[in-house]
């Protein structure tokens, strides 16, 4: 069931890549074409070594690939795990402590501060009018 989970996610990033076809690649314009000729053995040639390039290259770098893949995800696995989130939880432990201070300061000094010009200023009155415009 985690194989499917896996390969259901994998077709949420699903490019395209392996579907790029012929006429994709050579777009004749409208106006000109080539032979029919031409472009049947183009498109065969370019078709048949797609496939077999790619058949290639995965039978002889696949594996080694997969087995590079995965020592380097498990190296990021290993560093993420046992380093980055205990070094994450003790930056969170410190700076909630330094918080907690941070706002005492905060509500002692600058609180009574800020209530005060806000007391002052609370009987302020502004009045718009509009004057008669000149013709």
């Amino acid at each position: 069931k985690k194989k499917e989970v896996l390969l259901q996610e994998l077709s949420l990033f699903h490019f395209g890549l392996e579907q790029v076809d012929f006429e994709d690649v050579i777009a004749e314009p409208a106006g000109i074409h080539s032979f029919d000729g031409v472009w049947k053995a183009s498109s065969s040639s370019f078709t048949l070594s797609k496939y077999w390039c790619y058949r290639l290259l995965s039978g002889a770098l696949g594996l080694p690939l997969a087995l590079l893949w995965g020592f380097l995800f498990a190296c990021v696995s290993f560093c993420h795990i046992w380093g980055a989130v205990p070094c994450v939880k003790s930056y969170f432990i410190e700076v909630q402590c330094c918080g907690r201070c941070y706002a005492l300061c905060v509500r002692t000094f600058c609180d009574p501060i800020f209530q005060a010009v806000g007391k002052a200023c609370s009987n302020v009155r502004v009045a718009l009018r509009k004057e008669g415009t000149k013709d």
